[in-house]
C-alpha cells in the first residue's frame, strides 16, 4: 500500500465498497474526497461519520484540478460524468476500484473469490477464521462481517482476500471487476445467469467465469465446486502449471432442535448458519484456508463462532412459534437457495417467502423465466416490486400475469404499493409460521425488523 500521502478523488463515492475504500485511505492518512449524484442509507451516515460525505449530491468538475494524484472511478459512474470529463482533459490518472485494488496489493497473495452465489459469505467465512486466529491480512468484501468493523482493510500485510465481483469495473474499463484483480488462489462457488443488462446470454455471461480461470497463473490455484454444473465444466477443463481443486457440500448432521453441526469423523463442530449453500461454502473456504496454513483443527475451533455475513440469512426476530429473517438473495440460483435453506431449518413451520424484484435483471421481461420455481418450496409465495423503477430502467412494463408465468405459480400474491405488502403481512396468522424477507432493495422503505416487532409480538 501507498505510503506516501495523496490526494484522491472518488467519482461515485456512495456505492456500498466505494465508500469503505475511501474511508479505509483516509484512515491511512490520505487526502480523500469524493463525489455522487444519490447516495443511500446506510453508505451516506458512515460517510457523514467520517467527514467524507460530499456538501451536496451531483458532479463538481472543479474539485477536479491537477492536485489531485489519483481518480478512482466508480461502476455507476458514465462516460459522459462532467467530473471525469475534467479529468480526462487534465490527463490525471483514472483508474477503477478494482485496478486500485491490485495495485495496492501487488506484493501480496491474492486470494479472489467469485460466484454467482456464496461469494460474500465465502469471503466472510475465511475473514472469520483468519481474524480469530489473529493472522495478519488485508481484505475487500461487500458486506459487514461480525467482529470486523469495515469492509475494505489495507495494511502491510502478506496476503489479501478479496471478494470478486463478476460486474463491470467502470465505464472505461468494461473488464469484469474478479479479472482485474489478478488472482492467485481463485474461487467458483457456483455460476448462474445474472446481470442480463450487461452479460445479454447466459452464455456471455458464463464466459466470464472461464477467462477469470483462464487467468489462473502458473502455479497458481483454481478451486471450485463440483456440485455446480457450471463451476464443474470450468473447473475440469485442462490448465498447464495450475492445482485445481473441486470441493462440495461439508458433511454434517443436526439435532432434533433444529441445531447444526459439521462432522469430522466422529467429532461434530457446531455452526450457527445452516442450508446446502452454506455447507458448499463451508468446504471452498476449508479448502482456501488450507492453502494459507490453516488447518482442519483450527478451521472446526474457529467457524463455531461464525454468524454469517450481515444481511444473509440474518435472524431479525423470533418468538417461540415464529422467525423473521432477512436476506440479501435477489438473483434465482440465490432466491431458491435461501427459501430452501429455510425449509431444510424449519420443517414443520409454513414459509411466507416475500421477494423485492429490484435489480435490471430481476425486472426485465426477457430474464424473469429464470425464477421458475424458485419460491416453490415456500407455502405463501409473494413478490413485491415498484413499476416506477421499471420505467426508470426503461424496461417493458410488467403484469401480474407476467410474474405468475414466469414464477411457475398462479399462487403467487404480487403487489406494487409497500404499504398494501406490509398490511397483508400484518393481517397474517404467525403461529407456527416464518417469515423471510429477500431484497437487494428495502421493500418501497418498509422497515423490517419494526414489521417484525409488530407481527410476532
Amino acid at each position: 500500500m501507498h505510503t506516501k500521502k495523496q490526494r484522491i478523488h472518488f467519482i461515485a463515492i456512495g456505492g456500498s465498497v466505494m465508500h469503505n475504500l475511501a474511508i479505509a485511505l483516509k484512515e491511512a492518512g490520505h487526502d480523500v474526497s469524493g463525489s455522487d449524484d444519490e447516495i443511500f442509507e446506510p453508505s451516506r451516515s458512515t460517510l457523514s461519520k467520517y467527514g467524507l460525505l460530499p456538501e451536496k449530491d451531483g458532479w463538481s468538475p472543479d474539485i477536479i484540478t491537477t492536485a489531485v494524484d489519483v481518480v478512482i472511478l466508480g461502476m455507476h459512474a458514465r462516460t459522459d460524468n462532467p467530473e471525469l470529463l475534467k479529468a480526462q482533459q487534465l490527463g490525471l490518472k483514472i483508474v477503477s476500484f478494482p485496478e486500485y485494488i491490485t495495485e495496492q496489493a501487488f506484493d501480496k497473495q491474492r486470494i479472489v473469490i467469485a460466484g454467482s452465489h456464496g461469494k460474500t459469505t465465502t469471503t466472510a467465512i475465511i475473514i472469520h477464521v483468519l481474524n480469530y486466529f489473529k493472522r495478519k491480512f488485508d481484505y475487500v468484501i461487500g458486506a459487514k462481517v461480525p467482529g470486523i468493523e469495515k469492509t475494505v482493510k489495507l495494511s502491510d500485510a502478506p496476503i489479501i482476500v478479496i471478494e470478486g465481483d463478476e460486474y463491470l469495473c467502470s465505464a472505461l474499463d468494461p473488464t469484469p471487476k474478479f479479472i482485474r484483480y489478478k488472482h492467485h488462489v481463485g474461487v467458483i462457488t457456483g455460476i448462474s445467469w445474472d446481470h442480463a443488462n450487461v452479460f445479454p446470454s447466459e452464455e456471455e455471461y458464463v464466459r466470464q467465469f472461464d477467462l477469470f480461470a483462464d487467468s489462473t497463473p502458473k502455479g497458481g490455484i483454481l478451486i471450485y465446486c463440483e456440485q455446480d454444473s457450471m463451476a464443474l465444466m470450468i473447473g475440469k477443463k485442462e490448465r498447464s502449471d495450475t492445482v485445481e481443486i473441486s470441493y462440495k457440500s461439508h458433511s454434517h448432521t443436526s439435532d432434533n432442535n433444529g441445531h447444526f453441526f459439521l462432522t469430522n469423523g466422529k467429532e461434530r463442530s457446531p455452526i450457527k448458519i445452516f442450508g446446502s449453500h452454506n455447507f458448499q461454502n463451508l468446504s471452498a473456504a476449508k479448502e482456501v484456508l488450507k492453502k494459507i496454513g490453516i488447518t482442519q483443527e483450527q478451521f472446526f475451533e474457529a467457524i463455531s463462532s461464525f454468524e454469517g455475513a450481515s444481511g444473509r440469512l440474518e435472524k431479525v426476530l423470533d418468538n417461540t412459534t415464529a422467525t423473521v429473517y432477512k436476506d440479501f438473495a435477489h438473483a434465482p440460483s440465490k432466491v431458491k437457495a435461501t427459501v430452501k435453506a429455510m425449509k431444510e431449518v424449519y420443517p414443520s413451520r409454513d414459509l411466507v417467502a416475500c421477494l423485492e424484484l429490484h435489480t435490471y435483471s430481476s425486472l426485465n421481461k426477457k430474464f424473469l423465466p429464470q425464477y421458475k420455481d424458485s419460491l416453490k418450496a415456500a407455502q405463501v409465495q409473494v413478490v413485491y416490486y415498484n413499476p416506477e423503477k421499471v420505467k426508470d430502467k426503461n424496461l417493458e412494463a410488467l403484469t401480474e400475469a407476467d410474474i405468475r408465468s414466469s414464477f411457475a405459480s398462479n399462487a403467487i400474491k404480487v403487489f406494487v404499493n409497500p404499504h398494501e405488502l406490509q398490511q397483508f403481512l400484518e393481517q397474517q396468522s404467525w403461529k407456527n409460521k416464518n417469515l423471510l424477507m429477500m431484497s437487494s432493495g428495502n421493500f418501497g422503505g418498509i422497515n423490517i425488523p419494526a414489521l417484525a416487532e409488530k407481527i410476532l409480538s
